[in-house]
Parts: C-alpha cells; sequence; structure tokens
C-alpha cells in the first residue's frame, strides 16, 4: 500500500497519480473487434467457437439456452427474496412517469416513458458468481416493465450455470437465459445469432473485454455505462472505527483485478490503524491472492491536512463508492458530486449497497462518475416526446415558424405550417 502525507515533498504529484483511465488497452481493442466481427459474420458458430476458445465448455446451439430448476437452498432463496424486495420497491420509486402540459400557444406537449421491449443483462460468473448483480439489474428491467429481459452470464467447463445465480436470475425476470459470456455475448446481444435475437439496449458489469464489446456496439443498440473494476474511497476523522474501516476496504479489494481502493483521513493516528488493520485482517480472509494484488498495486492511504482536502480529492477520483464516517459526514456528503454511490456513517457497509439496500450497485467508475450515473430503473425507459396542436395553436405558432424557416433557409418548414391557413 502507497502512504501518502501531505506534510512529505511530492504529495500532490503522488495523489494525481492515483487517477486511473477507462481507456481500453490497445490488445483488448483489437480482440474485441475481431470477436464481435466474428459473431456478426458466423452467427451461432462464432459464438460457440469464442465460448469453448475462452474456456467455458464445448455447446451445441440447442444447448445454449438454459432450461430446467435451480436447485438452492432455503436461506439462499431468502436472502435473494429479501435484496429482490428491496431493489424492486426501489426501481419503482424511481421509474419516470408519462406527464403532458400546454405550451405558450395552447398546444399539448409532454412526454411517454414506455418499457424497452426487448433488453440484454450481462452478469459475470467467473472467479465469484455475481448473483447480486442478477438481482441489482433484472429486477430493475422488470419493475420498468419490459417484457423480453435476455440474460447471459458464462458457464463453467461442464455448461452448468451457478445454481444460486440461475435462481436470482429467474426470481428478478428473466424471460430468457443463455450459458455464454465473455465480449462475444455482448456481441451476439447486439447483433443476433440464429439462437438469440438481438436486443435494444445492453445493461451489466463486466471484465475489460465485456466493457469493451459494450462500447463497440454502442450506436448497433443502446448501452448503460460503462462499468469496470470495483472501486472505493472512505473519507474519515478520528471518530471512525479503524477495523470496520479497514473491513470495508477490504470488501472491495477481493475483486481483485484492477480494483481500487483509497482511504482518506485528517487523523494520523487513525492512518496507522486501518494499515494495521488491513494487513492483519487481509492475512486471515480467503481470496489473499486477489487481495495482495490490489494491496499491493491499487492501494492507497492519504493524510490530509483536513477533511475539505479530502473532499477536493474525492470529488477529483470520483470513486464508484464512497464512505463517509465523520462527526460532521452529511455536511461533507453534501460537497460529494462525482461519486456513484455515498454511504454515510460507520454503520452503513459498503457491503449493504452492493447486496441489499436498494440502490442497483452497478455503478460507474475509472472516473465515469463525473459525467455518468449508476444504473437506475429509468435506463430501461424509452422516451417519447409528444406534441399535439389544434388551429388555435398553431395560428398562434405559425409567425415563430416561418421566421425560423427564413432564418435557416428552409421554406418548405414554414409553408408546412402556412399551408393549413390557405
Amino acid at each position: 500500500m502507497k502512504i501518502l502525507r501531505y506534510n512529505k515533498p511530492g504529495f500532490s504529484k503522488a495523489v494525481a497519480a492515483l487517477q486511473r483511465s477507462a481507456e481500453p488497452d490497445e490488445q483488448v481493442r483489437n480482440t474485441v473487434a475481431a470477436i464481435i466481427a466474428g459473431i456478426r459474420e458466423h452467427g451461432d458458430a462464432a459464438l460457440l467457437s469464442y465460448t469453448a476458445k475462452f474456456g467455458s465448455a464445448t455447446l451445441r446451439p440447442a444447448q445454449l439456452r438454459v432450461t430446467g430448476p435451480a436447485k438452492v437452498d432455503a436461506a439462499t432463496r431468502r436472502a435473494i427474496a429479501t435484496a429482490h424486495k428491496n431493489v424492486f420497491a426501489f426501481a419503482k420509486k424511481s421509474l419516470r412517469k408519462t406527464w403532458s402540459t400546454r405550451n405558450a400557444q395552447g398546444a399539448l406537449v409532454g412526454e411517454r416513458f414506455d418499457p424497452f421491449q426487448r433488453v440484454g443483462v450481462y452478469v459475470p460468473g467467473g472467479t465469484a458468481p455475481l448473483v447480486s448483480t442478477a438481482v441489482m439489474t433484472v429486477t430493475l428491467a422488470a419493475a420498468a416493465g419490459c417484457p423480453e429481459i435476455v440474460a447471459v452470464t458464462p458457464c463453467d467447463k461442464t455448461g452448468a450455470v451457478n445454481p444460486a445465480l440461475l435462481h436470482a436470475l429467474r426470481h428478478a425476470g428473466a424471460t430468457e437465459i443463455y450459458r455464454v459470456g465473455g465480449a462475444q455475448a455482448i456481441a451476439a446481444l447486439a447483433y443476433g445469432t440464429k439462437t438469440i435475437r438481438p436486443v435494444q439496449k445492453i445493461f451489466g458489469p463486466g471484465s475489460p473485454w465485456v466493457v469493451e464489446a459494450k462500447r463497440q456496439v454502442f450506436g448497433q443498440c443502446a448501452i448503460d455505462l460503462l462499468p469496470g473494476p470495483s472501486e472505493i474511497l472512505v473519507l474519515a476523522d478520528a471518530s471512525a472505527n479503524a477495523a470496520w474501516v479497514a473491513a470495508d476496504l477490504l470488501a472491495q479489494a477481493e475483486h481483485g483485478h484492477g480494483s481500487s481502493i483509497l482511504f482518506v483521513t485528517d487523523s494520523v493516528k487513525l492512518l496507522a490503524a486501518v494499515e494495521r488493520e488491513v494487513r492483519a485482517q487481509a492475512a486471515k480472509l480467503s481470496r489473499r491472492e486477489y487481495l495482495t494484488e490490489v494491496l499491493d498495486q491499487n492501494a492507497a492511504l492519504v493524510l490530509v491536512k483536513s477533511l475539505t482536502d479530502g473532499v477536493a480529492i474525492a470529488n477529483d477520483f470520483a470513486p464508484e463508492h464512497i464512505s463517509i464516517v465523520a462527526k460532521n459526514e452529511d455536511a461533507l456528503a453534501k460537497r460529494i458530486h462525482t461519486s456513484g454511490a455515498i454511504f454515510l456513517g460507520g454503520w452503513s457497509p459498503v457491503a449493504a449497497g452492493d447486496f441489499l439496500a436498494g440502490p442497483s450497485h452497478t455503478l460507474p467508475t475509472g472516473g465515469a462518475g463525473k459525467s455518468f450515473p449508476g444504473l437506475m430503473a429509468d435506463m430501461f425507459q424509452r422516451r417519447t416526446s409528444i406534441v399535439r396542436l389544434d388551429a388555435r395553436s398553431l395560428r398562434k405558432s405559425v409567425a415563430t415558424i416561418e421566421q425560423f424557416s427564413r432564418i435557416e433557409g428552409l421554406d418548405a418548414h414554414g409553408r408546412s405550417a402556412s399551408i393549413r391557413f390557405e
């Protein structure tokens, strides 16, 4: 872990170096482009070939779609049902509503929000089957009323999909499930194959290859956002519990490669205590291999002169998650404008947001929080503007229409309005 202190030479430069780029690696970009081209040209044949090549099972087209029951224990079913209830309720609250009004000329104008008719959801299933991601994505599509919700997730070498993940997908509302992953799955959703019909919009997190595939198919279909490896920034004063802070940091670090953890405090004592706790707790956790990589490459503990300086660092870093544990945490939170999600107080572990609090845990990473929000239910809605004029409102509008037509040199535009009064 890097230890950065405001009173040491080179501090500002070292903090600036913590920034990360969401730009794809050239090799990833080229590999993904070739995969997409293969799917477009060869459809199912390419999809099956890439699935076998990249470590999953050797399948036939008829085996792509997942059928049959998912056997899970009662505790797993309860956990999924509990999380689903919260996420569904939150999603329903955040949907946009159709509305209308009259403009200054008396025309009826408004917006209509309809669910996308066919959406695709990618759910990772590699080193950790992200059962919670199924709940945090598919549930939103169902809450929005999408009639066709197509889920794709990798299978293992035998062709099996994790039973808990499969149960979560079905419970959340997936109408079709396919045992494919990687960039090839994104390409199949975007362009379609004989087995998988194309979708209107693709959602969900994934590996760098998945994220790059989403970027490259944008335009063929819509894309939610480009979420990458997990990130957390904890901003705390001396009132924070060092063990709890360390546990929050390690919870995100265990996602492994590319994940970033950042701790910012104005307390010398707390910084030292958190450093000790991180090392002690990491030694006892099961995913030590993943933790070690993140702690060595993408972890920093930062001592600032004041938490005001910490807020500036947080807004510049734009973390996926920020946890604020301080006596004035509410005031500090109001000044955070770039994080995907804000967790307030010592009793709010980020894992609660990961699994069941209500908002989706699919959030912007790589600094994208400066421009993009996290996944929301209204992203599963398609907006249409509605306009209705009558003779009276058009008569009040025609002079303005004709003037714009003259300004822009588009006389047919003006004529299309004035002709109605000839």
